[in-house]
């Protein structure tokens, strides 16, 4: 939501908009360490138990966001509450992972994914228009509200007894000297910072370079959320068809989308179509590359298997900071327009390392055709 908000913050603190740009570079950077300490630390304790706590946390950081009355206040609410996010969604994708019948992994963990997505269709479009009409603050409040809803539902339907190993984090990061994991969480960085070398600075893109007004804001950004979740249960179809194995087609694609894009922005409608396909193959390697990290671990390192459920929320908020922070510096130099030269840099490191790993990663490819 808070890329949907940056420019109203940005009036509010009276600050630029590519300082503000940091708020999603700094959340993402907390999230992607703080993600792999909690996670091993917790497995001392019944997952449901720390999962209720962290939610409890979650809603601390939010609430404060929604009160920060400067970028100070703003920035360490945001770090607060990227602290307990990735943990909180690989506690959800194990727990996913263990309810579900084998042949029907691929399409809950999408599912999972999916919430992404979600809230994209329904937090950004909310989000924004909150805020233009009444205040920014209230956007963030909508966010807590949100959050004592699912703490009641996670108390009410969460599994109690999932399968968990008590482990030292050394132990848990043996995971990390497999060179087929290594290679996939690099992937993972690469399709999120290109995915953000546009998301970041999205809503200038659509109404000040493209010259939608703010009206159209909205659908386009509601339009967005569908064509992600559509690249979600793409990638489940993918996972159930060869998984890993599939993806560097879809990604040598995404990278000539992103060189036509710059040169095709003048033509709005036409870019909104290729921001479309975008968010389809951003959305489209979750699965795939999470049944490959589960699939590893349960095999070979038993003992890291929560490290790997959350190494696509890790890694893809890494790539996340990386692509931010790419975005901010670049359009201070440069154009706007020529952000979509930089994701297609990115776009084409990430098409090697996943044919790479296609090579390595053996597993899954009994279902290729």
């Amino acid at each position: 939501m808070i890329v949907g908000v940056l420019p109203d913050v940005a009036h509010e603190y009276h600050d630029s908009l590519s300082r503000l740009g940091l708020l999603v570079t700094m959340f993402a950077l907390v999230y992607a360490i703080f993600t792999p300490i909690i996670t091993s630390v917790a497995s001392r304790w019944k997952r449901h138990h720390v999962l209720l706590v962290l939610m409890v946390v979650f809603f601390i950081g939010n609430t404060w966001s929604a009160m920060a009355t400067n970028y100070t206040s703003m920035l360490l609410s945001r770090m607060l509450t990227a602290a307990v996010a990735g943990a909180i969604i690989s506690m959800v994708l194990v727990m996913a992972s263990y309810v579900a019948p084998r042949n029907k992994r691929a399409s809950l963990v999408s599912w999972v994914f999916a919430g992404f997505s979600i809230a994209s269709v329904i937090g950004i479009p909310i989000g924004t228009v909150i805020s233009t009409t009444f205040s920014w603050h209230d956007s963030f409040w909508m966010i807590s509200g949100l959050t004592i809803f699912v703490f009641a539902a996670l108390v009410w339907l969460m599994p109690r007894d999932s399968p968990q190993y008590k482990s030292t984090l050394s132990k848990q990061f043996t995971l990390m000297t497999d060179k087929r994991v290594l290679l996939g969480v690099i992937f993972i960085i690469t399709i999120c910072a290109a995915d953000y070398t546009i998301y970041t600075y999205i809503r200038p893109l659509i109404t000040n370079v493209m010259g939608f007004d703010n009206t159209w804001l909205n659908w386009l950004l509601f339009g967005m959320g569908i064509f992600f979740i559509i690249g979600n249960k793409f990638g489940g179809f993918l996972a159930d068809r060869g998984g890993v194995h599939r993806l560097p087609t879809v990604y040598a694609v995404m990278t000539v989308l992103y060189l036509l894009l710059g040169p095709l922005l003048q033509f709005k409608w036409v870019a909104i179509l290729i921001v479309a396909l975008l968010c389809v193959a951003f959305s489209s390697y979750g699965s795939s590359t999470q049944l490959m990290f589960l699939d590893i671990a349960e095999k070979e390192y038993p003992q890291s298997l929560d490290l790997a459920s959350s190494l696509n929320s890790i890694f893809a908020n890494i790539g996340i900071s990386l692509g931010s922070f790419t975005a901010s510096e670049t359009v201070q130099f440069t154009a706007m327009t020529n952000l979509g030269y930089v994701g297609a840099l990115y776009g084409i490191l990430g098409t090697i390392l996943i044919i790479t790993l296609s090579k390595q990663y053996k597993g899954m490819q009994y279902i290729v055709k």
